[in-house]
């Protein structure tokens, strides 16, 4: 695999990153996950300004986010990447010797590090559904921040795997916020709820589409929590992300929901989905 790190193209391994790279030391960065649709990045420029919108929080300076694109397609071309691809693009705020909590914007000298891999549809889970568990959200505030400090969402995910699930879905003071690393859908009476975009979410960009799908569709949606001990008052769910698109949930922890089988809303915005990366 060839990747990308610091104005180089690499053989993987000949990427090497300093010890004392922030990101390494302090999870001191931000990252974005990309993928194409027909040879094309899917949504880009909403990508490319949620990563400004995430340097900018965290007030990290990095100045050439143009030329990525460029970077993007080259990696896909040098891997002889024929079908689909998830692209991995990590910035953090580089190496600061020796190890200190602050940082000067004077002596930041960014990482940058992306990777391009060949991607399949998952078409099993998108049409049968997956089982998902509820596992408490104990993230920091800033979660609309895309940052590369996951440990309490790989936590999650791997109890909910441990569990039999396929995603942690998780619950804030007994709100639903989204998943480990999706976003979650609940549909009643023909309309939709999803949390609402702020820091206690990360507002993805599938997300944003279904959004968009439903308002085309003239699905009524509304952007507000979901209260944990009343999901069962629910018809149907579903998760959104760039890799698993739009995967219906069929069953929460033990409790199987409705008759086990994706629902009508969600069947709408999956075909919706598909029409839409067709003529991408």
């Amino acid at each position: 695999m060839i990747v990308y790190l610091n104005n180089e193209f690499l053989q993987l391994e000949e990427a090497k990153i300093s010890p004392f790279d922030r990101g390494f030391l302090f999870a001191d960065g931000v990252y974005e996950s990309i993928r194409t649709y027909n040879g094309k990045l899917f949504y880009y420029k909403d990508h490319l300004k949620r990563l400004r919108k995430s340097l900018n929080e965290i007030r990290l300076l990095y100045n050439e986010t143009e030329k990525i694109e460029r970077i993007i397609y080259e990696l896909i071309n040098t891997n002889n990447i024929n079908g689909e691809a998830l692209i991995y693009l990590q910035i953090t705020r580089g190496t600061s010797v020796p190890r200190t909590h602050s940082f000067t914007q004077e002596d930041v000298n960014p990482t940058i590090f992306i990777s391009a891999a060949p991607l399949k549809r998952n078409e099993q889970e998108q049409k049968e559904g997956i089982r998902v568990s509820l596992q408490d959200d104990i993230r920091w505030l800033r979660c609309d921040i895309k940052s590369i400090s996951l440990l309490p969402v790989i936590i999650a995910n791997q109890s909910a795997v441990d569990a039999g699930g396929k995603e942690a879905i998780l619950r804030r003071n007994g709100l639903i916020t989204e998943g480990s690393h999706t976003n979650f859908f609940a549909i009643k009476d023909k309309i939709a709820l999803t949390a609402p975009a702020g820091p206690l979410i990360l507002s993805g960009i599938t997300r944003m589409i279904v959004l968009e799908l439903f308002n085309q569709l003239e699905i009524k949606v509304k952007e507000e929590f979901i209260k944990a001990d009343e999901l069962k008052m629910f018809n149907e769910f579903f998760i959104t992300s760039t890799i698993k698109e739009i995967t219906p949930v069929v069953q929460i922890d033990e409790w199987i929901v409705g008759d086990g089988k994706p629902g009508e809303l969600t069947h709408k915005a999956q075909n919706a989905f598909d029409e839409l990366v067709e003529n991408y």
